[in-house]
Order: C-alpha cells, then structure tokens, then sequence
C-alpha cells in the first residue's frame, strides 16, 4: 500500500506500482524517472510503497527546455527542431536518464498535461523507456482534454506498463 499518494489514486496504480517495485527488487535492478508534465508524480509514487521503494534510484524533474538539456544531457537543437512534447525527446530523456544514474531502467514522460499553447494538444503525451543493453522504447498517447490530474493519473499508469515490459 502507498503511504502518501493513496487517497488520490485508483487501486490498480497502487498494485501496479507494488508489482513493478517488487520485479525489480527480485532482479536485482533500480529504476529512474524522467518527468515534465507528471512534475515528480511517478516519482513520488515509486518511493511511497513500503518494504520495496529501495528499487527506485532517482528521479529527474525535468519541466522546462533548459532542464531537459542540463540534466539529461539532451542537445538543445533537438529540443528546439522537435519540440520538447515529442518521440525524440521522449527517447533522449529516457536515454539520458540511464547514462546519469546508475539505473537499469529508466523511464520517461513528456507532454502537455492540460492546456498549452494555441497549436498543443492537451493530453498528448510521450513516454520512453530505456533499459541497459536494450532499445529505448516509445509510446504515445492522446488522452484528450481531460484535465491535468486525470491525465497525469493515465500517465502512471501507461508508465508502470512500460517499465514493468522493460523488466
């Protein structure tokens, strides 16, 4: 059971998040987050779960163009050309999240949670997931215009998905 995030999530996020904390536990791997629009979310939700959470390696906030570049290493003419809501950076953030931890697992999300700007589309969102020796692997979604916090509950749960795939 979560200790902090319970009283806002469904329970299948919980179990999923126990599930995927309990795989990597058993296989002896950690997982890393890179996260814009869920600002932490999985992050926090990963470090909640008692008795596993030692799994969870670190986690990236990574909201703003500047961030993403610093942090993760990402070329800044990526993020310009492609956009920072996009399958490249996706990709590179997973990517780069491995390279700067000492993960085996690594997973990303970038999007637009609600509203942005005159040509966004609210929750369109892309997920990246890296494992060591592997390909990165892509997802995207089109959430719709749902709201901030129901798009940011649906990115856990593609999220947890994708990392218990990748273990």
């Amino acid at each position: 059971m979560t200790e902090t995030l319970s009283p806002a999530l469904p329970d299948h996020i919980e179990d999923a998040a126990r599930r995927v904390l309990e795989k990597a536990n058993d296989a002896g791997l950690s997982l890393a987050t890179a996260e814009s629009c869920t600002g932490g979310l999985l992050a926090s939700l990963l470090t909640d779960v008692e008795g596993v959470s030692g799994a969870f390696e670190r986690g990236y906030v990574v909201y703003s163009k500047d961030a993403k570049c610093e942090l993760l290493h990402i070329a800044r003419d990526m993020v310009e050309s492609c956009g920072a809501v996009s399958r490249d950076v996706a990709l590179a953030m997973a990517d780069g999240a491995l390279a700067a931890s000492r993960a085996d697992v690594a997973l990303s999300i970038t999007g637009f949670a609600g509203p942005g700007g005159p040509d966004d589309e609210p929750g369109l969102v892309h997920f990246g997931c890296a494992r060591t020796g592997r390909a990165t692997d892509h997802r995207e979604e089109h959430f719709g215009d749902i709201g901030r916090g129901p798009t940011r509950v649906k990115c856990l749960e593609v999220a947890l998905q994708m990392i218990e795939k990748a273990l």
